[in-house]
């Protein structure tokens, strides 16, 4: 016996343990930001104030105001809970056509299978960015193309995953014992399909938030995502950006959140991968 696999195994759930807690913290708290926030903000996020321009953080305002008098504690919290909500709304509608098309792929094989992965090949032929970009053109400042885009681009990477995945599973000895005993499709999906997607599925998911939430704060600052006087991530860095010098407690308000939510998925999404190596 080999005692060093043990030995690893043991040594990397010590360090995946405070990492994850740091990241359930950093998540929980930027949750309760932006659920809370809007609700316990002192001002609507449109409300203008133009007698009190890019003032410094006081207790009424916290976080103090920008160039046309907001309160920037509202427009954060709303640009949170826009953001993180939209990102997140954007993985589950990837996930789970993505890993359902995947399966079906990887179980009926065939001309499924060639249909399936030549629409994936289809759709990775345009680089994501771009396919956002295009479908916002078609309606500026509205939610939708952004929405639809992204679930566009992240779908491909849950159906490949799951369809090498499940196609594995498939032809092991279990699977196969199972049919023989005459257990069917459902069965097989709850007892050998998902037990072994999970894991790896739950790692694309938290690199899918990541990368979602940075997709809509690139388009809100490059002017093709939401469109003022909503509240979101990279639009407040744009409106901010010409008054960093004079205000710069302003624009460090979107920042430090884009940058806490950044690091909370990527520590869990380096835990997960942790527990799949294990």
């Amino acid at each position: 016996m080999n005692p060093m696999p043990s030995l690893s195994a043991a040594g990397v759930s010590a360090m995946a343990t405070p990492r994850r807690r740091i990241a359930l913290v950093l998540i929980v708290l930027l949750a309760l930001f932006a659920i809370v926030g809007p609700w316990a903000a002192p001002r609507e996020p449109f409300e203008q104030d133009l007698y009190g321009v890019l003032q410094a953080p006081t207790m009424a305002e916290p976080l103090g105001t920008d160039h046309l008098g907001r309160s920037v504690l509202a427009r954060t919290a709303h640009a949170t809970r826009l953001s993180l909500g939209l990102a997140l709304l954007c993985v589950l509608s990837a996930l789970l056509p993505g890993t359902l098309l995947g399966l079906l792929a990887a179980w009926r094989g065939g001309w499924v299978d060639r249909a399936a992965g030549a629409l994936a090949d289809a759709v990775l032929a345009l680089p994501g960015l771009l396919l956002v970009l295009l479908l916002s053109a078609l309606a500026p400042g509205a939610m939708w193309p952004l929405y639809l885009g992204l679930s566009l681009v992240l779908w491909v990477e849950y159906f490949r995953v799951a369809r090498a995945s499940a196609q594995i599973v498939l032809q092991s000895h279990h699977v196969e014992a199972a049919r023989l005993l005459g257990f069917g499709p459902l069965y097989i999906a709850r007892r050998h399909l998902l037990p072994e997607l999970a894991p790896t599925l739950g790692t694309l998911s938290s690199f899918g938030l990541g990368a979602a939430v940075l997709a809509l704060a690139a388009m809100g600052f490059v002017g093709m995502g939401v469109q003022p006087p909503k509240a979101e991530l990279g639009l407040m860095m744009t409106e901010l950006l010409p008054y960093a010098a004079d205000a710069p407690w302003a624009i460090a308000s979107p920042i430090a959140v884009l940058a806490l939510a950044i690091l909370a998925l990527a520590l869990l999404s380096d835990r997960t991968r942790a527990g799949v190596s294990r």
